[in-house]
């Protein structure tokens, strides 16, 4: 996207959803980009749901945060969710609607879910709109539009919870890069992107907290240790650092989650290897210079059972960019690695420029 497609300020855009304006949530600013059309749901009117309906043509959703979901008693809409996406059962207003599809039914439904004092008898399920559950910490834990269409109308002043549909072009494909600034400059709305959002909170909030340093030895040479405290999950994240990583140079990067399969039992054949922790570090102590974050999220029993009836030379998905893209990157962030030669299978990475990062390159295990 162009300097002449330039985003408004920030500021402009937390004062449209203040005052109960639409605005244009997109991914990034590059040409692969998708995006939606985002309201404070505490504010949602019939116009706006139509507008998102018959403009946007995407499902009308509702981001909501965990307490949320837990004040409501909203389940799962499914026991065993595989998709990032969580979502709960669909809702319905319990009284005022009609038969619950109409735009005034669904902006009834949106604003009474998000009331301060909501309750779960206000709802019924099954409805016809459709809540999504942001992971704590929003986008600086998942750079997801669950987690915007959160984090934006709280930044705003107004409850954190938005509704939101996803622009789909004519042909009922997802409208990609400079179309989607076209769709919200036609329609006279605010743009903002996930990496902006992600960059103003980082400037405004502190989500990790260092809180310890010391050196380790170990059999691929010498680590400086750094801990982070990661309060809303109340887990402790490491980062391993050889040597002092230049923030305008290339430093070879891994950040991963500890599984068994791949990091205890050796997941990997000849044939097909995979970045496992005994690897990364040798190939960091092979070079003198790097740095290995390593996340403090455990397998569930269901997980680990998954992996180990899986074919052996199928790789287990990445969790850095699953899992913890803000967390990972805000650590590496903190130890001054900006560019990255990341040690994985290549993965399309969304807003990591929000974080001041750039992967550089994919370097396959050999």
């Amino acid at each position: 996207m162009s300097a002449a497609t330039a985003l408004p300020p920030m500021a402009d855009v937390l004062a449209a959803l203040a005052a109960g304006q639409c605005v244009v949530v997109i991914e990034d600013e590059t040409d692969e980009a998708t995006g939606c059309v985002l309201v404070a749901a505490e504010r949602a009117t019939e116009a706006d749901v139509n507008f998102m309906a018959a403009e946007a043509r995407g499902l009308v959703c509702m981001a909501i945060t965990e307490a949320r979901r837990h004040r409501l008693q909203l389940p799962p809409m499914a026991a065993n969710q595989r998709q990032r996406e969580r979502y709960t059962v669909s809702i319905e207003a319990a009284t005022g609607v009609s038969t619950g599809i109409s735009a005034a039914d669904r902006a009834l439904t949106l604003r009474v879910a998000a009331a301060a004092r909501a309750q779960p008898a206000d709802l019924v399920q099954p409805g016809h709109i459709f809540p999504l559950v942001a992971q704590a910490d929003g986008v600086l834990r998942r750079a997801g539009f669950a987690e915007a269409c959160s984090d934006l109308p709280r930044l705003a002043g107004r409850v954190a919870a938005g509704a939101y549909a996803m622009l789909l072009d004519d042909d009922g494909e997802l409208l990609r890069g400079p179309a989607l600034l076209a769709f919200a400059q036609r329609h006279g709305l605010p743009a903002v992107s996930v990496s902006a959002l992600i960059h103003h909170r980082l400037l405004t909030e502190g989500a990790l907290r260092r809180t310890h340093s010391t050196e380790l030895d170990t059999r691929f040479g010498r680590f400086t240790v750094h801990a982070y405290h990661d309060a809303p999950v109340d887990a402790l994240h490491l980062a391993l650092v050889m040597g002092k990583p230049d923030p305008h140079k290339p430093v070879l990067t891994r950040v991963q989650a500890v599984e068994m399969q791949r990091d205890v039992l050796a997941f990997g054949t000849p044939d097909q290897p995979a970045w496992n922790l005994e690897r990364s570090l040798a190939r960091i102590g092979a070079e003198g210079c790097g740095v290995l974050v390593l996340l403090d999220e455990r397998e569930s029993p269901q997980q680990r059972l998954e992996r180990l009836a899986a074919p052996a030379s199928a790789a287990p998905a990445p969790a850095f960019a699953q899992r913890a893209l803000g967390v990972g990157a805000q650590i590496l962030r903190d130890v001054c690695a900006h560019k990255l030669r990341l040690l994985s299978h290549p993965v399309p990475y969304r807003a990591v420029t929000g974080f001041d990062l750039e992967v550089i390159e994919f370097v396959a295990p050999g």
